[in-house]
């Protein structure tokens, strides 16, 4: 067999090669890193919102369904000129994440043969995701009217400190704090 390697290269016989040093996977997908802003408001937290509400890859659909309850709150905050509420509905949805965002949960641990409800701080990526798909089930539960006008009940709600994104949020808190004396298995 014909030598065939250029005068200076040095060939390792195959299968005696050193295997390349491996990299961890990243625990997430590069989905925060590629996720545009939205076209009318250019903000990244009501883009992350809209991919949520997407349903079977329909974006232009839940787009439609999320822009037409920021319409339908504007509306209505033009009509209830509140001092406690904000003058515009990205600010009223910022206002409603807010509330709904929780801060612990309670998750299980085994521990010699018991199971015991633990609470746990939470991510800032963790609360968000919990948060928006709070207020999608409260929505999606509720039946009857146009999803968009539901949302903007639901966020309205929110901004106020009510609603069942709220209660499930309050329901979270209180499930954490009657069981925090199992905090210590958070490890």
């Amino acid at each position: 067999m014909p030598n065939l390697q250029r005068p200076g290269e040095h060939r390792v016989p195959f299968g005696t090669q050193a295997p390349k040093e491996s990299v961890m996977p990243k625990q997430f997908t590069a989905s925060e890193s590629q996720l545009k802003p939205d076209p009318r408001y250019q903000d990244l937290t009501v883009a992350k919102f809209i991919n949520c509400m997407m349903r079977g890859g329909k974006k232009a659909t839940a787009q439609r369904v999320v822009y037409g309850a920021f319409d339908a709150l504007q509306v209505r905050l033009d009509k209830e000129k509140s001092d406690a509420l904000p003058k515009t509905s990205i600010e009223l949805f910022h206002k409603a994440i807010e509330n709904v965002r929780p801060s612990v949960e309670v998750r299980s641990k085994r521990v010699g043969g018991a199971n015991y409800q633990v609470p746990m701080q939470l991510n800032r990526r963790r609360a968000q995701s919990l948060t928006f798909r709070w207020i999608i089930e409260a929505v999606r539960d509720e039946k009857g009217k146009p999803v968009a006008i539901r949302l903007a009940k639901e966020l309205f709600d929110a901004a106020k400190n009510e609603g069942k994104a709220v209660t499930t949020r309050e329901n979270t808190h209180r499930m954490a704090d009657a069981n925090k004396a199992f905090a210590h298995f958070a490890w």
